[in-house]
């Protein structure tokens, strides 16, 4: 089984077994990995809209002199096209690295056409291939680091870019019959 398939598997079982965990106790279900559910396409499109929402905020917060925020706003949009495409396939995500292996495992098995380079750059990076071009390292770097601005204005223009891609393809994705 590739690697994908099994993450998804560890993360459907790690779901069930939240939520039975949660039965038993009595308290609130919730689970932190992947659930099958009935397709939604009610509420992918809510979650294009949570995209289109974030991408805007791109640009809101540069122009109100938050840019490092604006990283932030990019990853959730590219997010967010994920989690459009993993209820669409009827899954429900609680778990970033789990809707990047759903992903992965829809592209593999031809269900979605979507350029790795998307997918790759929400993955969390391997000490040996860390990269400025991720989104996600990008994210961490300004969420928690102490930059309050940034000064390479190709970066934003770049994430305005690649967030505008993805929700073009997330729609097709999403839309198509």
């Amino acid at each position: 089984m590739p690697q994908a398939a099994n993450h998804v598997k560890w993360c459907l079982d790690k779901a069930v077994k939240e939520i039975e965990e949660c039965k038993k106790h009595g308290k609130r279900l919730k689970h932190r990995g992947l659930l099958k559910i009935k397709p939604n396409i009610n509420d992918a499109a809510k979650h294009i809209e949570k995209a289109e929402h974030n991408f805007n905020a791109i640009s809101r917060f540069k122009e109100i002199g938050f840019s490092d925020w604006s990283i932030a706003a990019g990853f959730y949009c590219i997010y967010h096209c994920f989690l459009a495409i993993a209820v669409k396939f009827g899954y429900d995500s609680r778990n970033q690295t789990c809707t990047i292996a759903l992903m992965e495992l829809l592209k593999e098995e031809g269900k979605i056409s979507i350029d790795t380079k998307f997918i790759e750059m929400l993955k969390e990076a391997d000490i040996e291939e860390m990269q400025e071009n991720k989104v996600i390292e990008m994210r961490e770097e300004y969420t928690y680091g102490i930059n309050i601005s940034i000064e390479d204005e190709t970066k934003i223009q770049d994430l305005i870019k690649i967030s505008k891609e993805v929700i073009d393809i997330t729609k097709d994705i999403v839309f198509k019959k």
